[in-house]
């Protein structure tokens, strides 16, 4: 009884999580009030798992936080990059909330800070490799977003957006795992199942980019580059090479001119 009753607390945690998610992305804010306070009766309904409630909470109140400041800079005569930057760096926000949470419920964040184990063989289904074979699979994966470049016919506008690639994918792709994997990913592998954490992760991390205007359907396949972060920074216990394969990522969007 006991089991079930934490499996459906679990559930509709994330299921508020998701809507949460979903309609702050659309600043629908009167219907993202909604799993915000289911969150927080589900917090104050149980003194077991109540950590993960409060994450969740914390993370659509900065996330609320974003869009509102991503909102006004809408108005300011800024060039499109610049805004872009800003919009990124306003991540920031969902960052502070999460230590926020960590630090009420007296949980230290973990971040996988620490470098990989160069001598490390990792686990795969059927046999080990090598990391640095490991890593090389992951960077040549990641590197497939340039494919569109060979067909492109504005190479010369590549070059003009190199300098702001760089600060697009350091701010983004830093922010985002600390956000996704630095914080969501340990603390609710501290308190839940590794799946649990990892699917939640995996979707969150997808959702999110409905605020960016991306679609739905397009945005649940960025889950599975939530996935395959997640899965690298369990099997290197370090978050660096999913910083290192989503810079890669996020610097091919910018130069096929998939961020506008």
């Amino acid at each position: 009884m006991i089991r079930s009753q934490r499996t459906l607390f679990l559930l509709s945690s994330a299921a508020l999580f998701f809507s949460g998610i979903i309609f702050l992305s659309y600043r629908t804010y009167a219907w993202g009030m909604l799993p915000m306070m289911g969150l927080l009766l589900l917090y104050l309904s149980t003194k077991n798992n109540r950590s993960v409630a409060s994450l969740f909470f914390f993370f659509l109140i900065g996330f609320l936080i974003f869009q509102w400041a991503t909102g006004w800079i809408n108005g300011w005569d800024i060039s499109k990059e610049t805004n872009i930057l800003l919009n990124r760096s306003f991540l920031l926000f969902l960052l502070i909330s999460l230590a926020v949470s960590q630090w009420l419920a007296k949980e230290k964040v973990r971040f996988y800070m620490r470098f990989p184990d160069r001598s490390m063989r990792i686990s795969m289904p059927s046999h080990t490799i090598s990391l640095p074979l490991f890593l090389l699979i992951g960077l040549a994966g990641s590197s497939t977003i340039f494919i569109p470049l060979i067909w492109s016919e504005g190479i010369s506008e590549v070059k003009s957006l190199f300098l702001f690639a760089i600060g697009f994918t350091i701010l983004n792709a830093t922010l985002e795992e600390l956000i996704w994997r630095g914080v969501m990913l340990s603390a609710l592998i501290r308190n839940t199942s590794v799946v649990y954490a990892i699917t939640v992760t995996s979707i969150g991390f997808g959702l999110l980019h409905l605020s960016i205007g991306i679609p739905l359907l397009l945005s649940l396949l960025f889950s599975f580059g939530g996935l395959f972060y997640s899965i690298v920074v369990l099997k290197t216990d370090s978050i660096y090479p999913s910083i290192a394969f989503h810079m890669v990522m996020n610097m091919g969007m910018v130069v096929n001119g998939w961020i506008n």
